[in-house]
């Protein structure tokens, strides 16, 4: 695959202890998380009748997406967006399976409203008042990989600028056992074309190596959100807060995603 290549603007983080990008960067660098965290994100850019109705995995979603945009000093209408997850709302669709076999009459309609894959995007077009695409895609355990891929090829096709949002929760029952993720977790970053002084470079390119790379879990916020289905992502975001020159990511079925970071 041919190089791609994009500038971070800005960089969106939440996860359990860690509620921002600033606290996720001291933890990396200095060891320290704060004393008192909130318990879940507050999504503010929903109105309150429709933050009481959205599940965590929005609500995470929403805040990194609005920090991502905040830091990039973008204006988050003005933006096409790529939300990428596991399965969605992984606790909602167990609700729903079990819903289903044992009383369909009972399902919630809110719960059935945001069990959709698209909800987070959807609640982001709301909120934001966006008008541009957003895409919402699944690839397991490359979900991430993917979706930078899909937000770059998107900025390789013409677009100035491009959000990429990637989150997961916690999940239950029968589908816990098939795609098993603990905590809260939701990272973005704004994506553009334009060089920008000051600002990481990303080069980006997939590869199938004969001798496949394991999977980084030694970093310290892999091992902090460890188990969570969106951790795959994490080794990334190392890098960005460490200053390193590169990271790689599984982008499924033996490929890799190789990532260049120019710091200048």
């Amino acid at each position: 695959m041919a190089m791609l290549e994009a500038t971070l603007e800005g960089v969106g983080f939440w996860c359990s202890g860690l509620p921002s990008w600033q606290a996720a960067c001291e933890y990396l660098r200095l060891g320290v998380r704060p004393e008192a965290a909130p318990a879940r994100p507050t999504a503010q850019l929903l109105a309150a009748n429709e933050r009481r109705r959205a599940p965590e995995t929005v609500a995470v979603a929403l805040e990194v997406a609005l920090a991502a945009c905040h830091a990039a000093d973008r204006d988050p209408a003005s933006l096409p967006s790529v939300f990428t997850s596991t399965h969605g709302d992984l606790a909602i669709t167990d609700y729903m399976c079990a819903a289903l076999a044992d009383d369909p009459r009972t399902i919630s309609p809110t719960r059935f409203h945001n069990s959709v894959h698209n909800a987070a995007a959807g609640y982001w077009t709301i909120g934001a008042g966006a008008l541009p695409p957003a895409t919402a895609l699944s690839a397991h355990e490359a979900s991430f990989a993917q979706g930078l891929l899909e937000a770059l090829a998107q900025l390789a096709s013409g677009s100035e600028a491009v959000l990429l949002v990637g989150y997961d929760s916690q999940s239950t029952g029968p589908l816990g056992q098939v795609s098993p993720s603990r905590g809260l977790l939701g990272g973005a970053l704004l994506l553009s074309q334009t060089p920008s002084p000051g600002r990481p470079r990303l080069q980006v390119s997939l590869s199938c190596p004969a001798d496949p790379p394991a999977q980084d879990t030694a970093g310290a916020l892999a091992r902090w959100m460890h188990g969570n289905a969106m951790q795959p992502m994490l080794p990334l975001f190392e890098a960005l807060a460490l200053g390193r020159a590169q990271a790689q990511l599984a982008a499924g079925n033996g490929q890799w995603l190789s990532i260049g970071i120019s710091h200048d």
